[in-house]
């Protein structure tokens, strides 16, 4: 009576380490592995595994163990109903095997499981973990072989302890599900991005632009810095992100940041971090663009707008790769490769001694030029048909073409602009047209020519020209109330000059005194 009584309390202050093993640690997987050393120094376990079926997969895997190889827990995995985890965890029934040695189902897949340590042989008790009804992993423990221990109890015992574990398995089971989907879901994006930023998908095939896509074949899967250079509008962010897309750094970030849309005493937290109480309002670290871009790509787009004193910092990452953050000691190595976009004279900006030119040099190593959409006519027409699909598509609209004044007008227009103002025109036409072909009356008022609007001049350039004398004669002559002497002075001409014009147009000077 006395033996029984000296179990039970052994067996509740079990349960009640296990319990406080539980709630001691925020860590799921802390607390589990805390869970199997207790279980390991009170029944004598010598392994101890908690596994995890994925649903999706029908797989179980090892999430902690006591007593096995890193190996064996990362490799390991059962289908359900294999071996006698597997079973356990297929039928929700409990197991308790005193020998091994003389179980047929036992696979001993780990490899850890010799069926005799020191010529003892060992016992295997499993059990499973469930939430609600529903079975979602199993405890399995493996202790030495005692002819005297109870397996029936033992294994009652393992039940409760996996049910007090169900609600660390079950939030296990949510997060590797979580992670899964995210690594899908990751997965996914990477491809549409790659898909996306293909260079064949930059649209062009005039000689400039192809001129473009053999210079991104070139430097993609090199480390070489790249400056992108050419108006706004041109297309400069698609090239910086064509040549992360295709180069050995894909797998890892491409982080951007638009140094012209960045206060310039926040440009340099924005690209170095800082470090909390480095300034007013540094509540707490923060990790930096190119902390972020470590190991990929980081895009700096505007590169001309930064100040003198971080083109000074800019340049020792560059050149020595390394850094410290705002208000910090620590130097920080990096290796991320640089990209920069600029739309403005860096030469003239050098011999302005407002950009270094020490800097110029270290990021103009491959430079590639974005021509205007004005000297790649005939790209206006693809690119036109591209954005009338994307936004004929994106609003419902069965649009099919262009009429030929439309393209005529399209072909005329200078664009500014650019590829970002065609495409805006374009989102605009679809917009307004409500039927199936995209007429001139549907593109904006800027790209109206004399000829399509009915505005060409009626009179000729020397007609306009003496109108205009005519005019400031008579201004002049207003302004000095008809004092001919200080109206010649005023237009900078002499009187005799002043008399003979006046005389061709027919103005009488006294009239105005």
């Amino acid at each position: 009576m006395l033996e029984y009584a000296m179990k039970k309390i052994e067996e509740v202050t079990l349960l009640y380490e296990i319990s406080k093993a539980l709630n001691e640690h925020l860590e799921l997987k802390k607390s589990l592995y805390k869970v199997l050393d207790i279980l390991s120094n009170s029944m004598g376990m010598v392994r101890g595994t908690v596994t995890i079926l994925h649903p999706l997969r029908d797989e179980i895997v090892i999430e902690v163990a006591h007593g096995l190889s890193r190996t064996a827990i990362e490799n390991v995995k059962y289908k359900l109903g294999e071996g006698i985890t597997g079973k356990v965890i297929e039928t929700g029934v409990p197991v308790a095997i005193p020998k091994i040695s003389e179980e047929p189902l036992f696979l001993d897949r780990t490899h850890s499981r010799k069926i005799k340590i020191d010529h003892q042989e060992m016992s295997f008790i499993c059990v499973p973990v469930k939430k609600s009804n529903q079975v979602i992993g199993a405890l399995s423990v493996d202790k030495p072989f005692d002819e005297s221990y109870p397996l029936k109890q033992g294994k009652k015992l393992l039940s409760v302890v996996a049910t007090m574990l169900a609600r660390h398995v079950i939030n296990l089971e949510t997060i590797r599900l979580e992670k899964e989907q995210l690594r899908e879901e990751n997965k996914r994006l990477r491809n549409e991005l790659e898909n996306k930023y293909r260079i064949t998908n930059i649209i062009g095939n005039s000689n400039k632009m192809r001129e473009v896509f053999q210079m991104i074949t070139q430097v993609s899967k090199s480390n070489a810095t790249v400056l992108i250079r050419g108006e706004s509008g041109t297309g400069k962010e698609l090239v910086a992100n064509s040549i992360h897309y295709n180069s050995l750094r894909v797998k890892n970030t491409f982080v951007k940041l638009n140094c012209a849309a960045i206060p310039s005493n926040l440009i340099e937290s924005e690209l170095f971090g800082h470090e909390k109480g480095s300034f007013t309002g540094a509540v707490r670290q923060k990790l930096g663009r190119f902390e972020l871009a470590h190991k990929g790509t980081l895009f700096l787009d505007e590169i001309g707008s930064i100040s003198p004193d971080v083109q000074v910092r800019l340049l020792r990452v560059l050149q020595e790769k390394e850094f410290e953050r705002v208000g910090g000691h620590k130097t920080i190595k990096t290796d991320v490769r640089i990209i920069a976009a600029t739309n403005k004279n860096l030469e003239k900006a050098v011999d302005d001694e407002t950009f270094r030119g020490d800097l110029y040099y270290r990021l103009n190593v491959f430079p590639i030029y974005m021509p205007p959409l004005r000297e790649r006519k005939t790209d206006i027409l693809l690119l036109a048909d591209h954005f009338l699909e994307k936004y004929a598509k994106e609003n419902l609209k069965d649009i099919r073409r262009f009429s030929t004044p439309a393209i005529d007008m399209l072909m005329d227009y200078h664009w500014p602009g650019n590829v970002r103002e065609l495409e805006n025109c374009i989102e605009r036409a679809v917009l307004l047209c409500e039927e199936g072909v995209i007429n001139s009356y549907h593109l904006p008022p800027t790209l109206q020519t004399g000829t399509e609007s009915d505005t060409l001049p009626s009179r000729s350039l020397d007609e306009a020209l003496g109108n205009l004398e005519k005019e400031m004669l008579i201004d002049a002559l207003k302004n000095t109330r008809g004092n001919i002497t200080q109206a010649s002075r005023l237009l900078k001409t002499t009187v005799r000059k002043f008399a003979y014009k006046s005389k061709k147009y027919g103005i009488e000077y006294h009239y105005y005194r």
